[in-house]
């Protein structure tokens, strides 16, 4: 018996030291005009270096793809040929346009990727608004009916003259669910990945659940809610995050409500949980559109998601699956 102590010793002291490199490892990024932050539970340093660049590269495709201020891209083209031709796009790129009408559909046009048409007269950094004639002559161009997609062909036609459309209330969580697929791909079983006010939690924090917080609204050194979660799509949209004060004193920001081609009133903030970040990125701009009552009906009426508003009063609501799981509201 006595020999075998040496060999146990040895065994513990392997695994010992096969375990102690295993740690969480953290990486940065800018893209897609966010910052990203990205973390998981890894054992060989350099390798999760590759494994967060080719994350990283990832979110740069989307964006050379996707975005509407980068003339080359897919989405800039559609802007400038849909009205007039039938425009075939890549299959990535159908897919998220499809996704982006669904929840449309679903959300009776309080979703819509035609605010673009009216959206790019905004210049948030310069605090400037198109008039109220301006928008009214333009109202028609922000309809998401205006928008064709033939499945059969992977293509995408433009029914009104001057439409335009713009993928930053969906391509984000996009991104952030084809992150979480190449950490899946690369063996990684618990991760944290967040683009802005999307992110998606793989797996848990190791035997714990991931700590999120939710910020106040109006203090971003405060947090409203503080909520434990794993394996979840968490999306924030809020009139905090581009806004200016106009000569009235009224907030100018970036979700604009289809109805009236200004600024959505009604919400401070709308927080969604699901099982991906594409469904809960557009689902939380579709809820603020549609304020407190509405958003709440639209949430209750879905499986798997769930949803936190704090209205334009600072109070806080939540969806029917979250009255009694260990959500904290935090003194303010």
């Amino acid at each position: 018996m006595a020999k075998r102590y040496p060999l146990c010793i040895f065994f513990l002291l392997c695994i010992l030291s096969t375990s102690s490199f295993a740690q969480w490892q953290q990486f940065s990024y800018t893209a897609m005009t966010t910052p990203i932050s990205l973390v998981f539970w890894a054992e060989d340093a350099p390798k999760a270096k590759k494994i967060s660049e080719a994350v990283f590269k990832e979110f740069d495709r989307i964006e050379q793809k996707m975005s509407r201020y980068i003339d080359s891209s897919e989405l800039s083209s559609i802007n400038r040929l849909a009205f007039n031709e039938e425009v075939i796009v890549s299959e990535s790129l159908f897919s998220v346009l499809n996704s982006a009408m669904n929840i449309s559909k679903l959300s009776e046009g309080a979703f819509d990727i035609t605010f673009a048409s009216i959206g790019y007269m905004y210049d948030f950094r310069k605090e400037l608004k198109p008039d109220n004639n301006v928008i009214e002559q333009n109202l028609e161009l922000f309809l998401f009916q205006n928008v064709s997609l033939n499945n059969q062909k992977s293509s995408i036609r433009f029914s009104k003259k001057g439409t335009r459309i713009d993928l930053g209330g969906i391509a984000k969580g996009y991104a952030v669910d084809e992150g979480i697929n190449i950490l899946k791909q690369h063996g990684i079983s618990s991760a944290h990945l967040s683009a802005g006010g999307d992110m998606r939690l793989l797996g848990d924090k190791r035997g714990a659940p991931w700590i999120i917080a939710i910020r106040d609204p109006r203090d971003q050194s405060k947090q409203s809610i503080v909520l434990p979660l794993n394996n979840t799509a968490v999306s924030t949209s809020g009139d905090y995050e581009r806004f200016f004060m106009d000569e009235n004193g009224e907030r100018i920001h970036h979700i604009l409500s289809p109805k009236t081609g200004k600024s959505a009133k009604g919400m401070r903030s709308v927080t969604v949980l699901a099982n991906d970040a594409i469904t809960s990125d557009g689902l939380s701009t579709a809820v603020f559109v549609l304020g407190l009552k509405k958003g709440l009906a639209l949430i209750n009426k879905l499986n798997g998601i769930d949803a936190i508003l704090i209205d334009e009063l600072g109070e806080i609501h939540y969806s029917e699956g979250l009255i009694r799981p260990p959500v904290n509201k935090l003194a303010h």
